[in-house]
């Protein structure tokens, strides 16, 4: 029978996401990967079965196990051979798919979401997240068509590959931009957390390679996270009193499948998540000028740092393949997202939060200065995030009436609504969530009381339209 998407999924280009149990359950887990191996063999002309390998991976959620076997099972049923990680990080087997001839990927995992929530996210064989065209053509497949079975000699088979991990570090310690003989001198002292997430799988074995000495908490890899795994400046509260108790030069957080970097200083003070791309973006424009790609969310900061290397800040819509795909057309030396994530195109086109750890590092080699020296070096400014339960099908009324009554210098509408101020260097970015049933408005400006203000302002408006 062709896919019927149970309520409660969150369906967006980061994947199919829920809550365990209801409405994610294994029995839609096998009939969603059922569909997602027919179609790529039908994208990749495969008519033999079986043939065609699929990897799989998963972070270290307690769910994780389970969906693995009921996404496996699905594969095999259509003739797909399903490669194995174990629990990686989601750039681990991105990049797993990218150096190989696979047809495709699945991650399952839910990310920063809660414990109990858990998700695939599909990656096209190129390693990269589907892009909405792609996943658009692939739903418009998995809602109207049947998956093609194989006989019971065509099955598919799963095998292990217990080696990406390891490849994986081994491509990032080659990197052009680290100076590894200088990093190992500089002997960094840092603190980890890994929040019970798969970060543990390549984290420490990375600063170790890099002469680090490592001092971690919540490296243990059994998914009961045990705060909110979102690596957020306010979550952050125990690592930063890791980092003082330990006289840490800094403190690094990964989220669960560690794509996103968070940073805290050597004084104990989490560093806003837009400074991950920030200060990673010196590193590269500093040996390799040029563009850089982020998103619509971003703080101008990411803006302040390519300026001063004589690059260029292009704005995609928010998701990291909107922001991949537009790096790839724009020939960007570098990007990435606000919430801590790194793309850099040396390795591959995907948010890798060991890449933006060995960057930030490097960072610190370069300027021969403290984290909180090097932030500081930068403006200074203020992001304030929130969300709200918005119909959305109210949406487009909302963003008419929100740049009525805000007036704003410049409007761009292809990712919901961003407002940009630029005498008063502020901004506020209103859209639809792709990973909760939520709207988010975000809003920076250089002092607190202004981004609370459009927070505030845009709220109401908002209010008066719903």
């Amino acid at each position: 029978m062709p896919l019927t998407i149970p309520d409660g999924l969150v369906v967006s280009v980061s994947g199919f996401r829920g809550r365990v149990g209801d409405p994610l359950t294994p029995e839609f887990v096998c009939s969603l990967a059922a569909a997602f191996g027919t179609f790529l063999r039908r994208s990749a002309g495969v008519t033999d079965a079986p043939r065609g390998d699929v990897i799989i991976g998963r972070d270290s959620r307690t769910s994780g196990p389970m969906l693995v076997d009921a996404a496996s099972a699905g594969l095999v049923s259509v003739g797909c051979n399903v490669v194995d990680l174990g629990m990686v990080p989601t750039p681990t087997l991105m990049l797993a798919v990218a150096d190989s001839d696979a047809l495709g990927g699945i991650e399952i995992t839910a990310s920063h979401n809660p414990a109990e929530w858990n998700a695939l996210k599909f990656a096209a064989p190129e390693g990269t997240f589907l892009d909405s065209e792609t996943m658009s053509e692939f739903l418009e497949f998995a809602l109207h068509e049947e998956p093609t079975r194989a006989g019971w000699d065509e099955l598919g088979a799963v095998g292990l590959d217990q080696d990406a991990v390891a490849r994986h570090l081994a491509a990032i310690l080659a990197l052009p931009q680290l100076d590894l003989p200088a990093l190992r001198a500089r002997g960094f002292k840092v603190a980890l957390d890994c929040v019970r997430g798969a970060g543990a799988t390549i984290m420490p074995q990375l600063l170790d390679a890099m002469g680090c000495e490592m001092v971690a908490i919540n490296t243990e890899t059994d998914g009961r996270f045990p705060r909110d795994p979102e690596p957020t400046a306010d979550n952050l509260a125990e690592l930063a009193d890791f980092v003082r108790a330990e006289g840490a030069d800094l403190g690094l957080a990964v989220d669960p499948d560690v794509d996103r970097l968070s940073l805290v200083n050597e004084r104990g003070v989490p560093l806003g998540e837009d400074f991950t791309l920030a200060l990673a973006c010196s590193v590269v424009l500093r040996r390799t000028p040029g563009k850089v790609v982020t998103n619509l969310s971003t703080s101008r900061v990411v803006e302040d740092v390519a300026r001063a290397y004589g690059g260029e800040l292009v704005r995609a819509p928010v998701g990291e393949i909107n922001v991949a795909r537009r790096m790839q057309s724009e020939a960007a030396v570098v990007g990435g997202e606000g919430n801590g994530g790194v793309i850099l195109p040396d390795l591959h086109y995907t948010r890798d939060a060991p890449v933006a750890s060995a960057l930030i590092l490097q960072h610190l080699v370069d300027e021969g200065t403290t984290l909180s020296a090097a932030a500081e070096r930068w403006p200074s400014y203020t992001i304030v995030k929130k969300k709200i339960s918005f119909p959305r099908e109210g949406l487009p009324d909302a963003y008419a009436e929100l740049e009525r009554q805000l007036a704003s210098d410049g409007v761009d509408s292809s990712d919901g609504l961003r407002l940009h101020w630029y005498a008063r260097q502020a901004w506020l970015h209103v859209r639809p969530s792709g990973t909760e049933p939520v709207v988010r408005l975000i809003a920076e400006a250089p002092e607190r009381v202004e981004a609370e203000e459009l927070i505030e302002r845009a709220t109401a408006v908002m209010d008066g339209v719903g």
